[in-house]
């Protein structure tokens, strides 16, 4: 396995990276909450997009996997700034984005910050404004009073240990809402989401879709898929739908 490559950025923060050469455009792919470059969908991503002859980026966001820093002092925004950073120096021309979960929601940050660079986005159980619809919008008025006491709440995952979410986290991220204001995606956008998914609803990924403006916009249900979307046929459906935007009819 090639060795892992560092950036670092203007906020003082080392990002790891795994980037491929080869014909554009570049596939990025954005990770999810506390998930990191060695995941499933991201090696499998790289490994395909090889075999084409295709560029290629996956890294961890500061924070995460071999990044510097820890995840408690993270928020969304400073993910938002390692994602422009990481872009702007380490591809070039135009991008198909590939986000995960929170990826997602860094991916449609992106659409705001840098249109003109994407050619295509491909959303994985897409989590748009979680920190305030999901975490928020559910506290109990305990764990809200702990925010400001204690200065974070520790919640529960089905898929790793508890999250530390931080009442920066919840702040920041009321700075970097995308379903509250226009949405425009002017690229090809395929969202992918799976019906037993436990973290992201179905209702979330309509409201995305719902929400967004954009000519060429679907979104693929798949029953009983998970959170995870990362066996065989969901790694056939995220493979499909990179070549439908890259390609589209």
């Amino acid at each position: 396995m090639a060795a892992t490559d560092f950036l670092e950025t203007p906020q003082g923060r080392r990002l790891a990276y795994h980037k491929s050469e080869g014909t554009g455009p570049t596939i990025v792919f954005l990770g999810g909450l506390k998930s990191d470059m060695e995941g499933t969908k991201a090696v499998h991503l790289e490994a395909w997009a090889q075999a084409r002859g295709q560029a290629f980026l996956r890294f961890d966001y500061s924070g995460h996997g071999e990044s510097s820093g820890t995840f408690e002092e993270g928020c969304i925004g400073d993910w938002h700034q390692d994602t422009v950073v990481a872009l702007s120096e380490l591809t070039e021309g135009p991008l198909i984005v590939v986000g995960s979960s929170m990826g997602g929601w860094q991916a449609l940050l992106l659409a705001k910050a840098m249109p003109e660079r994407i050619a295509g986005m491909v959303t994985i159980a897409a989590a748009p404004d979680f920190t305030e619809d999901g975490y928020w919008a559910s506290f109990s008025d305990e764990q809200k009073a702990a925010l400001d006491t204690v200065g974070h709440v520790e919640l529960p995952s089905d898929y790793m240990e508890p999250y530390i979410i931080s009442k920066r986290m919840i702040e920041d991220g009321r700075q970097q809402l995308v379903l509250r204001d226009a949405l425009d995606l002017p690229f090809p956008v395929r969202c992918l989401q799976g019906t037993a998914d436990t973290a992201v609803t179905t209702e979330t990924a309509v409201r995305l879709l719902d929400h967004a403006s954009g000519d060429d916009m679907r979104l693929l249900l798949v029953k009983d898929a998970d959170h995870r979307f990362s066996d065989g046929p969901c790694l056939g459906l995220i493979e499909n739908a990179v070549l439908e935007v890259m390609e589209p009819s």
